[in-house]
């Protein structure tokens, strides 16, 4: 079978799943200059037989690398906004030219909108169309995982046992490709991927503070403290890797960072039911909104990387939920002050790799570059939250700037009967005597998982 890579030069990382079932979208913030129009209607109950026939002709055709023109023009004729799903799958394949027109031709056709109008449209047609879709949240057509399979697993067939699952909680309209493939290396394997993946980082080697000199005092890490054992992972090796499978504390984790929702997250793995055996976090190339979607490498069950919730596979049908533990973002200074016998991940991670300090050169400086729909207005997209969720499961978010600069000046930081507190560069989370696990994401990610979260502002602020 050829593998269809038709996008070249694209992104290299992946995200989390979404749950088909969630809360509604709510379209609440609109590019600047511009407002999505009103969902348009859809058919009820089937589709014209037609478009599953014109479906398989233009997967076929992207196979061979040449998008059917006119099965396109079936799709469009179908008279069903929800076909437009399909349409913005088959987007993300083509690159720009006639057959990405032919395909705005066939949205336009099947919704009455023309997206051309939305700024964000002339930087990315594909990225406009999907906002535009999730800021309807109209539903996808019958036997849609099925047809999306079909195109996705030309891609990645190693993808085969996400979809297979049609009892899984994924929303499925949310999820696209990142750019990348599956890993699916074995546990400890520190060969890169020669198939094109992002390679997770098993049981990296570890060194004292002071002989993390190499690592600059300003650069950022992601700080873990587990029973009497502190560690720093700096961010220039977590965003070649986007995941760390290690012990600390006598504690197993997994560490998913998701570059593109600045998220650092640690989930303990050695909590899970009888019977199977403790999960290996993986990257699979897929995103969800701009989001990693990560996997257990074991039972090939995904995982909401947000939440720890198991969404497809064995696990979820266990009910299998991950705990996590706080995920303090510093700067090197300032944690490895607050934890002088902190250990630090080496150099070179344990494998002989080298790390530029700057991976990603600024990538994500102008904001999102995959879909993420509208956005909760509260916060700029990518305003920096620190995150929490109660032991009543109310989501807190406490925007980074702000937090630092009232602790800065001896003012307290609370909300909803949580309070935050400085550690090293970053922040922890208690309420009462318990502490409660947080981590910091960019606005977009936290308050699209998270869509009842309360924002706490300084006192006297607007």
């Amino acid at each position: 079978m050829k593998t269809l890579l038709l996008v070249a030069g694209m992104v290299a990382i992946g995200a989390c799943g979404a749950r088909e079932g969630d809360a509604a979208f709510t379209p609440t913030s609109d590019p600047p200059g511009y407002e999505y129009p009103a969902a348009p209607p859809i058919g009820d109950g089937s589709v014209d037989p037609s478009v599953a026939t014109a479906w398989t002709r233009i997967v076929e055709s992207l196979r061979e690398r040449a998008l059917d023109g006119e099965a396109v023009s079936r799709l469009a004729d179908a008279g069903d906004a929800r076909v437009a799903w399909l349409v913005s799958d088959a987007m993300r394949f083509v690159p720009p030219g006639p057959d990405t027109d032919a395909l705005v031709e066939a949205f336009v056709e099947l919704t009455g909108v023309d997206p051309a109008a939305d700024p964000d449209f002339a930087s990315g047609a594909w990225r406009s169309v999907t906002n535009h879709l999730i800021a309807w949240d109209r539903p996808a057509p019958p036997d849609y995982r099925e047809q999306k399979a079909e195109l996705f697993l030309l891609v990645e067939p190693h993808w085969a046992p996400f979809f297979a699952d049609a009892e899984s909680a994924i929303d499925w309209r949310l999820v696209s490709w990142g750019g990348v493939l599956i890993d699916e290396r074995e546990l400890g394997d520190p060969e890169s991927c020669l198939r094109g993946c992002i390679p997770a980082l098993d049981d990296p080697a570890l060194t004292p503070a002071d002989q993390g000199d190499w690592y600059p005092d300003d650069a950022i890490v992601f700080g873990i403290v587990e029973g009497d054992e502190a560690v720093a992972l700096p961010r220039n090796i977590m965003e070649v890797h986007e995941m760390v499978n290690m012990t600390l504390g006598g504690r197993r984790l997994g560490i998913p960072y998701c570059t593109l929702c600045g998220s650092a997250q640690a989930y303990y793995t050695d909590q899970v039911p009888g019977g199977f055996e403790q999960p290996v976090l993986r990257t699979s190339g897929l995103l969800s909104r701009s989001n990693k979607v990560m996997y257990d490498l074991r039972t090939r069950s995904v995982f909401d990387t947000f939440t720890g919730e198991a969404l497809s596979g064995p696990l979820r049908e266990a009910g299998v939920v991950l705990a996590q533990t706080t995920v303090v973002a510093s700067t090197w200074a300032e944690w490895r002050a607050a934890h002088p016998d902190t250990l630090i991940v080496a150099e070179d991670g344990g494998i002989f790799r080298t790390y530029p300090l700057d991976p990603l050169g600024g990538r994500d400086d102008d904001g999102p570059i995959f879909p993420i729909g509208p956005v909760d207005p509260r916060l700029p997209v990518q305003a920096q939250v620190v995150g929490v969720v109660t032991e009543q499961g109310q989501a807190l978010a406490f925007p980074v700037d702000a937090a630092r600069a009232a602790l800065a000046e001896g003012r307290s930081v609370e909300l909803g009967g949580v309070e935050l507190v400085g550690d090293g560069g970053g922040f922890r989370a208690s309420a009462g005597d318990s502490e409660l696990p947080t981590h910091q994401a960019f606005w977009f990610a936290w308050s699209q998982f998270h869509r009842d979260t309360a924002v706490w502002s300084p006192i006297g602020a607007p």
